[in-house]
């Protein structure tokens, strides 16, 4: 992934490309019987998963916790024909932490090739050929490749399914405490500080509970940036390590957890979980549809009423009603229009 659904932090160990992966051996004598019969009942739940064939199969892989990956996970890792695979270093120590034995063709699959290579996939998939797509942790296509092969194989009429599994935007809302009837996902906030604002306040009105992914050297700034626009009192969570040993959810005010940011800065990949909008805030919130030539008009009724420029009455008026997208109205434009109404 690139995101916050990183696996956990530890050193790769790198395998050939196209190696198999063979299970791990037990580490003492004394459990060998008990490795065995887990083993053999892991085998088991394999054999009872069915593979279909000439598909497309998106698959989710453990957050964190390697004990979250599913049997028809494992299965699909073991006898997939292809693994479409995000990084395949990680994929290989994921089958060998699993105990997974990975025969399939691997290939890379990633932000910079998915859309290229969709096609050639979809060529063995029209052969009878099984596709497994997995990301680095998580579940494809939600900040992840998989997108482009799902897109292109409905296009073709080609069969695509999903072993779903452990998703970081499920787990950080269970876990928030904040409402899970609606609720809308983010993704990443902004890199950029004026566009992360603007995507800020055209979430003001936003009455769902608003899940966003962000980084630990931006959350400093994002946390900045969320006090200024929803200010301190609605209710959030920051949800950070999830499913690990040192998992972590600081449930509070925005205000309380941007004091919590500043006094220990969280690390690791974390998930954002923000209260919607009250009917009040949404109201107020709510995004005015006025031209070009009204704010002018209440730009020049501000500049008279508070003895303003017209110029920083102008700023203060487009400030106050963004457009629907969060976006301000060009100053210019505005100016002009006080020239033309002024004559």
């Amino acid at each position: 992934m690139t995101s916050a659904e990183n696996m956990a932090d530890e050193m790769i160990e790198q395998a050939a490309p196209g190696e198999p992966v063979a299970p791990n051996e037990g580490n003492a004598a004394d459990g060998t019987a008990s490795q065995d019969n887990e083993t053999s009942a892991a085998d088991a739940r394999s054999a009872a998963v069915h593979i279909p064939a000439g598909t497309v199969v998106l698959a989710a892989t453990p957050i964190g916790n390697i004990g979250d990956a599913s049997a028809r996970l494992v299965a699909l890792l073991e006898r997939a024909d292809i693994v479409a695979a995000e990084d395949t270093r990680r994929l290989y120590d994921l089958a060998r932490r699993l105990g997974v034995y990975v025969t399939g063709r691997v290939v890379a699959y990633h932000d910079h090739n998915e859309r290229s290579k969709a096609d050639g996939l979809l060529d063995q998939v029209e052969t009878g050929a099984t596709v497994l797509v997995v990301s680095d942790a998580g579940m494809p296509t939600i900040n992840d490749p998989g997108l482009a092969i799902v897109r292109r194989a409905i296009e073709r009429g080609l069969p695509v399914t999903c072993a779903p599994g452990p998703s970081a935007v499920l787990d950080a809302l269970a876990l928030s405490g904040l409402p899970t009837d609606r609720f809308c996902y983010e993704g990443f906030l902004p890199r950029k500080h004026s566009e992360r604002v603007q995507a800020l306040r055209a979430l003001l009105p936003e009455r769902r509970t608003i899940v966003f992914y962000e980084t630990p050297h931006r959350i400093a700034d994002s946390m900045d940036d969320l006090l200024d626009a929803f200010g301190p009192n609605r209710e959030m969570a920051l949800c950070r390590e999830l499913t690990k040993d040192y998992e972590q959810v600081r449930r509070g005010t925005i205000g309380e957890i941007h004091q919590s940011v500043i006094n220990d800065p969280p690390r690791g990949e974390m998930v954002l979980v923000i209260s919607g909008a009250s009917s009040e805030e949404a109201e107020a919130a709510a995004p005015n549809s006025l031209s070009v030539e009204d704010l002018a008009v209440l730009a020049i009724d501000r500049a008279l009423e508070d003895g303003l420029r017209i110029k920083d009455a102008i700023a203060q008026v487009v400030q106050e009603h963004p457009l629907p997208d969060g976006s301000l109205v060009n100053r210019k434009q505005v100016y002009a229009a006080v020239l033309e109404i002024k004559g």
